[in-house]
């Protein structure tokens, strides 16, 4: 009988142990990777995993452990980790958010595009997965899909910049320029500081034929930021549709002279000649 009560107290002193250097293999890979001890961190989180493999706290552990493998670049590898915790908690919003937005960086639309959809199923407010579903469906050019995501959004929070844009590009995409115009006027003017939004507005002025509204645009944009070189190759290609060679000119060599290639204006150049 006292065997059998060593043995036990024993086996319940080991258990204890064993669940304290869990808890501090999990512990000292989180303090690991606050101070960007990326390597150490991964192979504290694998140590702790393989310690107890059946311990359903291992889900957080793999988003863990993804999110490290991210940020050191892994991107494979951080995908297989967030699957595996998916595996644990499918119905996990943040590791499905993870992994989508890894596998956009890959480019692998349609998986990406399955974990939106699983997160919005989920969720049917979540601002990321409709944002960035949108941008598939804009991508597929299935813009009644597209409208739809933004104006979810839109609805549930009509200030989102990011949506706005999307859907003033969209218009743009259906040819429903008013309506596009009035988007981006509305964005040009609660962001009267943003240059890529006078830029936008300043693509689709061309697209509808009044190229000096879009030059004013892009003249404004320039005193915002006089160093962005693609506002001086779009007024280029605008003076020369104009067949105002000498205004061309002198715009793409200041675009050259800011950063451009000019192996890339070699055409415009000699077209503006």
């Amino acid at each position: 009988m006292r065997r059998i009560v060593g043995c036990l107290m024993w086996l319940c002193v080991c258990l204890h142990l064993q669940a304290q250097t869990y808890d501090e293999l999990i512990t000292d890979a989180l303090d690991a990777a606050r101070v960007d001890s990326l390597s150490k961190s991964e192979s504290l989180f694998k140590q702790a995993l393989k310690m107890d493999p059946a311990n359903m706290r291992n889900a957080l552990l793999f988003t863990n452990l993804g999110t490290v493998q991210r940020r050191m670049g892994k991107t494979d590898d951080a995908i297989d980790s967030y699957t595996l915790a998916l595996n644990i908690t499918p119905y996990s919003v943040v590791t499905l958010l993870n992994r989508a937005s890894l596998y956009l960086e890959k480019n692998l639309f349609d998986k990406a595009y399955l974990d939106y959809c699983n997160v919005i199923d989920i969720d049917k407010t979540n601002k990321e997965a409709l944002l960035f579903r949108a941008y598939i469906y804009m991508q597929r050019r299935d813009y009644k899909g597209a409208r739809m995501d933004y104006n979810a959004l839109l609805q549930e929070e009509p200030g989102n910049s990011t949506a706005r844009l999307g859907r003033a590009l969209l218009n743009q995409k259906e040819l429903r320029y008013r309506e596009s115009l009035e988007d981006f006027n509305r964005l040009v003017s609660d962001y009267p500081r943003e240059t890529s939004y006078l830029k936008a507005r300043a693509t689709l002025e061309v697209e509808m034929n009044t190229p000096d509204l879009a030059l004013l645009d892009l003249e404004e944009a320039a005193k915002l930021d006089p160093k962005d070189a693609e506002i001086y190759v779009m007024c280029g290609e605008i003076y020369l549709n104009q067949k105002k060679k000498r205004e061309a000119y002198v715009a793409f060599e200041k675009a050259i002279e800011l950063g451009v290639p000019r192996p890339e204006l070699q055409d415009q150049l000699k077209a503006s000649k």
